[in-house]
């Protein structure tokens, strides 16, 4: 009853590393549980410093049935500097909590759950927002870091197979790192452009950068996919010229990220056409008259499901690292 757990990064990456087809439709069946209504998923919790306004902290506490049954909270940590000295931006943990007694029963690193999670939710909207295929088409990555290297295996374990990746980063290196990897893991045409316009006109364009501030201005065309992963890129008029999916509509209209300032500007949430899950779900339907840009806030419900799963593997395989005693008291009286 009052066992605990923890498992390190590097269990994390082994297990990830080999299951992300599993971890595609644990991702898929999350979201549609969050829809149906049996997740609770409050407010993430933004923890800012006056002298480092790039940098904070968030706190995502979740819920979630189905199946499940456990609590938790993930605490993330996005100090975009580190990138400077070569450091990963994000650093993470998630707490796994019993749903029957509320008792913690591991930690888990989760900088390796929250990137997966967030990649695999991109892949999954890839895949549902472009369902013909991704043959004869371009899919360019705005931002060349740690989560766009793991969109990038994620889409390709989602078959999604274009002729050629355009990669565009203000760190040229990082940038060809990003092309270097994707010549050697998916055997595909890859390329970096130093010009950001080259880049905006592929069929899919992916934004996963450290921006804070909107950057991109001009609409996309009828047709383009954009995956809003870093949701802050564009600005609002943008925004208003698209389709507009999200994979919550209360969590994504927050926080100054793209959509919300298109409803501060607006006043109203009418540009909203519906949720990943309508989507998937066959809903909500999204037209080729004018493009679609995929906004995910990132839920709670997914690091928990993810999480779940890494910690059933490493129990399994003997490599969870169990804590004998980690709580004082066992007994009330």
């Amino acid at each position: 009853m009052f066992d605990f757990d923890v498992v390190a990064g590097e269990t994390v990456r082994d297990v990830l590393d080999g299951k992300r087809a599993e971890v595609l439709g644990i991702v898929s069946d999350a979201y549609r549980s969050h829809e149906a209504g049996e997740t609770v998923n409050p407010d993430s919790y933004f923890l800012r410093f006056p002298d480092k306004p790039d940098s904070r902290i968030i706190a995502l506490p979740a819920y979630l049935g189905a199946g499940v049954q456990l609590a938790g909270i993930k605490w993330i940590a996005s100090f975009p500097r580190n990138t400077l000295a070569g450091k990963p931006r994000a650093s993470a943990v998630l707490i796994l909590n019993d749903y029957e007694t509320g008792y913690p029963v591991a930690c888990l690193e989760a900088a390796n759950i929250s990137a997966a999670r967030t990649a695999a939710s991109a892949a999954v909207a890839a895949t549902a927002l472009r369902p013909d295929g991704y043959t004869g088409t371009r899919v360019a990555i705005v931002g060349g870091g740690v989560i766009a290297r793991n969109i990038c295996d994620y889409l390709h374990a989602a078959g999604v197979a274009p002729d050629a990746y355009v990669v565009h980063d203000l760190h040229r290196e990082s940038g060809e790192a990003l092309v270097a990897h994707l010549r050697s893991t998916q055997r595909r045409a890859a390329a970096f452009t130093d010009d950001l316009g080259t880049a905006l006109e592929a069929e899919t364009v992916v934004f996963a950068t450290t921006a804070l501030e909107p950057y991109v201005t001009t609409p996309f065309k009828p047709g383009q996919v954009v995956l809003n992963v870093s949701l802050r890129d564009l600005a609002p008029e943008v925004v208003l010229a698209a389709q507009n999916v999200l994979d919550d509509v209360d969590h994504c209209l927050k926080a100054n990220t793209s959509p919300h300032l298109a409803e501060q500007l607006t006043g109203s949430r009418d540009f909203v056409t519906g949720t990943l899950a309508g989507v998937l779900g066959g809903e909500v339907p999204v037209t080729a008259d004018r493009p679609v840009i995929f906004s995910p806030f990132g839920l709670g419900v997914l690091d928990l499901a993810v999480g779940a799963y890494v910690l059933e593997q490493a129990r399994a395989a003997g490599s969870a690292i169990a804590v004998p005693n980690f709580f004082g008291e066992t007994r009330r009286w």
